[in-house]
C-alpha cells in the first residue's frame, strides 16, 4: 500500500497496514507538500532599516515584527488601518493559477504520496492581520457590519485558492488558524458559530466538492468547537497538546469522527525529556485515537529549540510510532 493510500484510509477510518505518519528521516513520511509560488510582480511598498529589529511588508501590506530570529513574528501594522480603506484595498493575487503551477510539478514527482496545499490563511486569520490582532478583536463587537462585508471579500478569493489547489492535484488542503488560550477560545463559542461557522462551511464545502479533503491546525484549547468543526467538513485537526484536551476524551467524543494529527504533546511530555514517558505517550495516541481502523497521524514537531527539546527526545517518540503503528501491533 502506497503512502498516499494509507493517508486516505486513514482519515476514512477503514483500516490501513499501519497509522500514517509525518516523521523526518529515516522514519516514515507520508506526504508531499505544495506551497504558493511567489508574486513576480509584487513588491514591498516600503523597507525598513536594521536598527528598528526585524520588520518587513506582506503581500497584503501587513507590516510584521519579531524579536528574534527563529519565530513567526506578528502584525504590528494592518494594512486596513481605517475601515474606510476597505472600498480602495486590493487584495494579493493568492488566486492566480501560475501561482500554483510549481505545486503541480511538484506534485506530478511523487505520485505516491499524500499531496498537501497549503492554504497560508483563512478567514480568521487574513481578517485579523489586515487590522491587526486587538483591533480586529474589537471589531468583532463593534464593528459587525463591516467585518461582514471584508469577510465577503476574504471567502471567495479563498475559495478560488482551494479550487486552484485541486486544478494543481492536491489531494487535501491545510490551513492553520490559532484560535485557542490554554483553556479557552479567543471569542466565545456562540460568536464564533456565527460569525466564523458559515464561512468554514462554504469553505469545506469548495474542497469537498473539488474532491479535497480539509486539514486544520489549532493551538490551544478549541473544545468546545470541535463538534462544528466536524460539521462544517474539517477531516483532520492537527494538534501539538493533545494532553490538553486529554488522549481519552477526545477518543471518546471524537474518535472515527475525525482524524487527529499529533505528536507527542509538546508542553506535556515532550520536554520531559522522560524516555519512558515519550514512548508510553506516542503509544496511547495510537492506540486510542487510531482505534477506529484509523483516525491518527503521527506527527513530528519542526521546531525542537523553540520548545527545549533535544532532538533525540523526539526521535523516542518516533520510534515509538513506527513500533505500535502497525497494525496488528496497534490491536494488542
Amino acid at each position: 500500500m502506497i503512502s498516499r493510500e494509507i493517508v486516505q484510509k486513514t482519515i476514512r477510518c477503514e483500516g490501513p497496514e499501519r497509522i500514517a505518519m509525518s516523521l523526518p528521516e529515516p522514519y516514515p513520511h507520508d506526504f508531499v507538500w505544495g506551497s504558493l509560488s511567489p508574486d513576480p510582480h509584487w513588491k514591498p511598498s516600503r523597507t525598513f532599516a536594521p536598527d528598528k529589529g526585524a520588520m518587513w511588508e506582506d503581500e497584503w501590506g501587513n507590516v510584521w515584527a519579531r524579536l528574534d530570529d527563529f519565530s513567526k513574528g506578528l502584525v504590528v501594522e494592518g494594512a486596513l488601518k481605517d475601515w474606510s480603506d476597505l472600498e480602495a484595498y486590493r487584495f494579493p493575487t493568492w488566486d492566480d493559477p501560475a501561482r500554483y503551477e510549481a505545486a503541480r510539478e511538484t506534485f506530478e514527482k511523487e505520485p505516491d504520496r499524500f499531496r498537501m496545499g497549503g492554504l497560508n490563511h483563512f478567514p480568521f486569520d487574513a481578517m485579523r492581520y489586515l487590522r491587526r490582532m486587538d483591533v480586529f478583536l474589537e471589531d468583532l463587537a463593534a464593528h459587525t457590519e463591516e467585518v461582514r462585508q471584508l469577510a465577503d471579500m476574504v471567502v471567495p478569493l479563498l475559495a478560488r485558492c482551494i479550487e486552484n489547489w485541486a486544478a494543481a492535484g492536491a489531494d487535501g488542503v491545510m490551513f492553520g488558524e490559532d484560535w485557542g488560550t490554554q483553556d479557552r477560545l479567543l471569542i466565545s463559542p456562540r460568536m464564533w458559530r456565527d460569525v466564523f461557522k458559515p464561512d468554514y462551511a462554504k469553505l469545506c464545502d469548495v474542497a469537498r466538492r473539488n474532491g479535497m479533503s480539509v486539514w486544520m491546525h489549532s493551538c490551544g484549547y478549541i473544545w468546545d468547537i470541535i463538534p462544528d468543526l466536524v460539521e462544517c467538513g474539517v477531516s483532520v485537526l492537527q494538534l501539538d497538546q493533545p494532553g490538553l484536551f486529554g488522549v481519552d476524551r477526545l477518543a471518546e467524543n471524537f474518535g472515527g469522527k475525525v482524524t487527529f494529527w499529533c505528536p507527542v504533546d509538546i508542553q506535556q511530555v515532550l520536554p520531559t525529556g522522560d524516555e519512558e514517558k515519550i514512548e508510553a505517550s506516542a503509544r496511547e495516541l495510537v492506540e486510542k485515537l487510531g482505534a477506529f481502523g484509523g483516525g491518527f497521524i503521527a506527527g513530528y514537531y519542526g521546531d525542537n529549540n523553540s520548545i527545549g527539546v533535544r532532538p533525540e527526545w523526539q526521535d523516542v517518540a518516533c520510534r515509538a510510532f513506527v513500533k505500535y503503528g502497525q497494525r496488528d501491533a496497534s490491536a494488542v
